[in-house]
């Protein structure tokens, strides 16, 4: 699907190829909203992953041309406006279902809401244009292997707080099942700020030290977590490690957007296809690896592999 990405947005261009992207993910989300059977809400499915993915890369890429267009670091940015929007269509979803709209009227709503700010603001995007003349290289560098393996990780992470955090909550901290969803919220709101900072703090230390001190900070938020046995120092780990991976992503992203050996927009589409594969693979490996020892050995083992991150951390930054 990723290397079909990168070609549609040489063909099309980065814009067109957000609009049509977009437009697939709203019909994604209506259908996921109304199918009535397995097979068509799998193909809906199909549809809604494979639209999202197509719109992540472009979005990427777009990010990586208004960087160079500025000649500045924005891209963490733009990943927090990401975190912020995910946030708000949640929040926005929750009040419409208790305002007494069903779920389909709210998925409609949403659906719209997206459509409008689109064509509001789509039409600023900048025209696409292969940067920094790299040549059409079909192989995956070993660079961009590595940013990819590097956002596997970083993706692992924040995987293992979207699907284990609450249980890990109710079963080791014995929180109530209705409250329990606090650690992924603190998690969640604790990246997106982070992320909003992100090119500040960039700007002041340098992209190499964000790497390191946020490769520490989420190791050590998650070793405080499973540490010590109480739900409000849990709680309180999970929001380092969210502040601690915020902009490592959003770091791979712009090298990737600042080397030059492959077409960008092929590096973005692969660095992209091997980061999902954490969120895909890696709650199920943790289910795995927590059913033979234990959860909270799982979700420490999970963030020890942010090692990784601090022994790359110079060839994955950039001046």
């Amino acid at each position: 699907m990723m290397p079909f990405v990168a070609r549609l947005a040489n063909r099309i261009g980065c814009r067109s190829t957000v609009y049509l992207a977009s437009a697939f993910t709203a019909v994604g989300l209506v259908g996921l909203a109304t199918a009535t059977s397995y097979w068509v809400l799998l193909a809906f499915l199909l549809l809604f992953g494979a639209a999202i993915s197509t719109a992540d890369v472009n979005m990427n890429l777009q990010g990586s041309l208004v960087e160079r267009h500025h000649g500045k670091q924005m891209m963490s940015g733009f990943h927090g406006l990401f975190s912020v929007g995910n946030i708000f269509s949640a929040g926005t979803v929750s009040l419409l279902l208790w305002l007494g709209l069903n779920p389909v009227q709210s998925i409609l709503i949403l659906a719209l809401g997206l459509g409008v700010a689109l064509l509001s603001f789509g039409r600023h995007m900048l025209p696409f244009a292969e940067l920094g003349g790299a040549p059409a290289k079909m192989k995956p560098t070993k660079l961009v292997l590595l940013l990819g393996a590097l956002c596997f990780i970083a993706f692992l992470v924040e995987g293992s707080m979207l699907d284990w955090s609450a249980v890990y909550l109710t079963s080791n901290r014995d929180v109530e099942p209705n409250i329990a969803g606090i650690g992924y919220a603190a998690f969640s709101v604790t990246m997106a700020v982070g992320r909003l900072l992100g090119d500040w703090i960039v700007s002041k230390v340098g992209s190499r030290a964000v790497l390191l001190v946020g490769s520490v900070l989420a190791m050590g938020g998650m070793t405080l977590a499973v540490g010590i046995d109480h739900w409000i120092v849990s709680v309180l780990g999970f929001v380092l490690v969210g502040l601690g991976i915020s902009n490592l992503v959003p770091i791979f992203c712009s090298k990737a957007g600042h080397q030059t050996v492959m077409p960008v927009a092929q590096a973005l589409a692969i660095i992209n296809a091997i980061g999902y594969l954490g969120i895909l693979m890696g709650p199920a490996a943790i289910g795995f690896i927590a059913h033979a020892t234990s959860l909270s050995f799982s979700l420490l083992f999970t963030s020890t592999l942010l090692i990784l991150v601090l022994c790359s951390a110079k060839i994955a930054s950039y001046k």
